[in-house]
């Protein structure tokens, strides 16, 4: 075999050992881009999965109260305030809870779906109802719509407050007022609807079917309007937030049409011991 014909020899086994080295590479770069398929491929089911088991837990939360009954319970009382015969009496927009005799009286503005409201009452409800026993207190409740497009659907803050209204013409205010605090709807969820605000009622003793009839109607939405819109009149509720705004806010708290400062804990008694 002369020279030539063994360089081209060479050469074709040169080419052909790259040729199979050209084709391992691609090979293992096909087997690299099919396991980059296949591990986007992994991730995208993940985060799917993840994604839908989200919006099945949101709109289980968002749903919790459908199909359900508001828990009915006892007023949030001391064993004195508990046995109690509490006044009560209803003016326009307004339950007056009390004698109208005592040395202090409060008007406490709140939204039923309000977080801040429910932690407010949670935490003062057992000092005011005791003090409005023994008679030293009175608190007028302005139960407002403040939060009503918070709710999924929206209405929830006007409903439950003509409920309120309801409740205090049935005689179950002081109850049906704590029990809707206690078994509060998350704000942008579903609220309690007519049918179940009506169902507290008569799981809290009332018998009569006008109270069902006003609660379902509506009968005291125009009231309920009508204090909301008193309270944006009102100057002396503005206050200033944390942020340098300044507006109106649940809970609000007045007393002689000043508002009271809650933020310490022994603001009631100081405020009864001042009207000594």
């Amino acid at each position: 075999m002369g020279g030539a014909e063994r360089n081209a020899r060479r050469k074709r086994q040169a080419q052909m050992a790259g040729s199979g080295s050209k084709a391992v590479a691609a090979a293992r770069r096909g087997d690299g881009d099919r396991r980059k398929v296949f591990i986007g491929v992994g991730v995208v089911v993940v985060l799917l999965i993840a994604v839908i088991g989200g919006v099945i837990i949101y709109n289980n939360q968002k749903n919790a109260t459908e199909g359900q009954n508001i828990q009915a319970i006892a007023p949030n009382t001391s064993q004195q305030a508990a046995d109690a015969e509490f006044t009560v009496t209803r003016d326009g927009g307004v339950v007056a809870v009390g004698e109208s005799t005592a040395k202090v009286t409060l008007d406490v503005y709140e939204d039923f779906l309000c977080p801040a409201c429910r932690a407010f009452e949670q935490t003062y409800g057992s000092d005011i109802a005791e003090h409005i026993a023994d008679g030293t207190l009175q608190v007028r409740y302005h139960m407002l719509p403040m939060l009503n497009e918070k709710s999924d659907p929206p209405g929830y803050s006007m409903d439950s407050a003509n409920a309120g209204l309801c409740a205090a013409d049935a005689g179950v205010f002081p109850a049906y007022h704590e029990s809707l605090f206690a078994d509060q709807p998350e704000e942008g969820s579903r609220g309690w609807d007519d049918q179940q605000l009506a169902k507290l009622g008569t799981d809290l003793g009332v018998k009569s079917g006008d109270f069902t009839t006003c609660v379902t109607s509506g009968k005291y939405d125009d009231e309920v309007q009508a204090n909301w819109d008193e309270v944006g009149k009102a100057t002396y509720l503005q206050q200033e937030f944390p942020n340098g705004t300044k507006g109106f806010g649940t809970p609000t708290i007045a007393s002689d049409q000043k508002v009271v400062d809650t933020t310490k804990s022994d603001w009631l008694q100081k405020l009864l011991a001042s009207a000594s």
